[in-house]
């Protein structure tokens, strides 16, 4: 078996050789030979609103949980025109479990502007992407890789691993800035659809089996304990005005002991972030 090792970067400008390069991209295509995860249905489409969906629902969130989702979003929304026209209530219920519900206003205000300004069609330029609210740096590179067959960067979480794992193993505190060379040597540019499934599957196989490699990064940051939260609090206050419409702050609150300051802030917060309508002190899905 070869064993040769690719040389360990620590600097952003340092150059691979390219048997260093051979040897990584044999090292995670074995991997997606055997293990990769071939069936899932995002990969099963080159819509690029399809692949949009799926951007926006994988963030912070495991495959296994969003496949149901997604599935049951095409069928509900399929289209950019549909979603646009969607009632947000319907939406929300649709996404409910799924949790982050900022991402599903934001894949409502990103589909009203692919609407009005670009005819119904995804764009696949990357600054028309990324003018799209709701739409990062990595979520414009899938969309342009995955629907399209961009050679673009794609800096994900689990490539992150990858690359953390494979060239900065004895290092801490790597910045994201050192990343993107090491990206752009090793990407097969004759198919970096397949190249990035490779590497999200073998990222999130490094992540299952070893100590997450994320840790090295600069940016790392462990995701708070949702449970008492203030995140649970706003999902638990936007589920209860989906099923008592016309709610008092005050019977919210009440409905689950909560203080009613603390339900009153979060209230205000879902109402200023466009979730809930108010009047005359009783709530609403906007």
């Amino acid at each position: 078996m070869h064993r040769t090792r690719w040389v360990s970067v620590n600097a952003p400008g340092e150059m691979l050789s390219a048997e260093a390069v051979a040897v990584f991209r044999e090292k995670v295509y074995a991997h997606y030979r055997d293990q990769g995860r071939h069936d899932l249905p995002w990969r099963r489409t080159h819509d690029p609103y399809a692949v949009l969906v799926s951007e926006v629902m994988l963030q912070q969130t495991q495959v296994t949980r969003v496949i149901p989702y997604f599935e049951e979003w095409m069928e509900r929304f399929p289209t950019p025109d549909a979603l646009a026209a969607a009632p947000l209530e319907a939406v929300l219920r649709t996404w409910q479990g799924l949790g982050y519900n900022r991402r599903a206003v934001a894949l409502v205000r990103a589909a009203e502007a692919i609407v009005s300004e670009h005819a119904g069609e995804v764009p696949v330029d990357r600054s028309e992407l990324l003018a799209l609210p709701g739409v990062g740096p990595a979520t414009a590179a899938g969309v342009r890789v995955f629907a399209s067959g961009e050679p673009d960067l794609y800096l994900e979480t689990n490539v992150r691993a990858v690359i953390l794992h494979e060239f900065f193993a004895d290092a801490e505190g790597v910045p994201d800035t050192a990343l993107p060379p090491l990206l752009e040597q090793t990407l097969d540019l004759d198919d970096p659809r397949s190249w990035y499934w490779a590497l999200l599957d073998y990222g999130a196989h490094l992540k299952r089996t070893l100590p997450n490699p994320s840790r090295r990064s600069r940016h790392h940051s462990r995701q708070s304990p949702f449970e008492g939260s203030h995140r649970q609090l706003r999902a638990r206050l936007l589920r209860a005005v989906m099923e008592l419409p016309g709610s008092t702050a005050d019977e919210l609150a009440a409905g689950f002991g909560e203080d009613p300051t603390r339900a009153g802030q979060a209230l205000a917060e879902l109402e200023a972030e466009g979730f809930l309508a108010e009047e005359r002190g009783r709530y609403r899905v906007r």
